[in-house]
């Protein structure tokens, strides 16, 4: 589980006890739990063994979620340590302990879902990567990066710009190379793997916002797009609940997403709904499909998007062939070209309101 998951965890804590949380029973606890033989504790009370337990578990996980530093004894924030440079300890989504900056000045991320996670909570980052498949950053947020150095290409950054950046924190995506991260420890030990490869937007957010000890604007940014998805969705009038297909076209085909794929959650959480061929749990894209089973891309609505030049290229050329004419969503109009570098990537809260409008401008307009 996330550090995030963790920090909501102890939010949903039963009102039981937040009572003992005060920070002199929170202590005794603790020590009491870490000190005394397990041997001792059955011939202890059952309920207070239960108390104390779950007093201790609370105790562990603020710790995790708290700050090395920033706090003073009294829990409220120390504004001389945080000056100081002090430092917290979250996990990262690998599960790794990390020592980074109770407020990190100097943030370089390595995806553009870190960019597009740090912007929406307001924090411009020094250095960034270019975008999935290009050669400049995602053109969505082209408006919001105008001035802040480019240090390599997605998940390939350039060390030597990453060093010059001066970085205090690194988010380094769902990176798996070892001696890469490796060497950005070396430019800083505050490196964070933000997302695995089965965690969805929301989730890594939530991770990012706390590493930038920001949670509670995260947890606010994920409410405010889960209330504006729900409405938009309400919305739709006879295309509300419609099946709208989400398609990838690569140079050797179509392949649609699975149900957890990021655009795929944000028309769920819009309230529409997948074709039975498309309704599959998973965060992932099939194979490239043949022309022969091209009516598996099919819908009510069919949104298309392209990473590449060569994907563009192909999806030219198949629109003029028999098979694709003949798919439904294209006969009655329905067929939408949407940004691959927003659709076909794992997603952020800003790429999903991206998401959202387009939808609706879609499924809005008059056929």
């Amino acid at each position: 589980m996330s550090i995030a998951g963790r920090c909501e965890g102890f939010l949903m804590l039963p009102a039981v006890l937040l009572p003992f949380l005060s920070v002199p029973f929170f202590t005794h606890a603790r020590s009491f739990l870490m000190t005394t033989p397990n041997r001792l504790l059955p011939f202890a009370p059952r309920r207070a063994v239960q108390v104390l337990a779950a007093v201790g578990a609370a105790a562990l996980l603020v710790t995790g979620c708290g700050s090395d530093s920033d706090k003073g004894s009294d829990g409220k924030s120390d504004n001389a340590s945080e000056a100081s440079g002090g430092t917290r300890t979250v996990k990262d989504a690998t599960g790794t302990a990390v020592k980074v900056p109770a407020n990190p000045k100097r943030i370089v991320t390595l995806t553009q879902e870190d960019l597009d996670a740090v912007l929406a909570l307001g924090v411009k980052p020094v250095g960034i990567t270019n975008g999935q498949g290009l050669s400049k950053p995602p053109a969505y947020l082209a408006d919001k990066v105008k001035d802040i150095n480019v240090v390599g290409n997605l998940l390939q950054p350039v060390m030597d710009k990453v060093v010059a950046a001066k970085p205090d924190l690194i988010l380094a995506g769902d990176m798996q190379d070892e001696q890469m991260l490796k060497q950005l420890r070396e430019i800083t030990p505050a490196t964070l793997v933000t997302m695995a490869p089965t965690d969805d937007w929301k989730l890594s957010f939530r991770g990012i916002g706390n590493a930038l000890n920001k949670i509670n604007d995260a947890n606010k940014v994920i409410g405010d797009y889960e209330a504006k998805a729900k409405k938009a969705g309400e919305g739709l009038g006879d295309n509300k609940g419609a099946e709208v297909s989400i398609v990838r076209w690569n140079p050797d085909g179509p392949s649609w997403m699975e149900k957890k794929q990021f655009a795929s959650g944000v028309a769920l959480d819009m309230g529409l709904k997948r074709p039975k061929t498309q309704d599959k749990d998973g965060n992932a894209h099939t194979p490239a499909l043949s022309l022969e089973k091209i009516n598996e891309i099919d819908g009510d609505w069919l949104f298309l998007s392209t990473l590449t030049s060569d994907g563009e290229k192909a999806l030219k050329d198949v629109q003029e062939k028999p098979a694709y004419k003949d798919l439904g969503a294209v006969k009655k109009n329905h067929a939408v070209t949407v940004n691959g570098s927003v659709w076909s990537t794992r997603g952020g809260p800003i790429a999903s309101t991206v998401v959202v409008d387009d939808i609706v401008k879609a499924l809005s307009a008059k056929s």
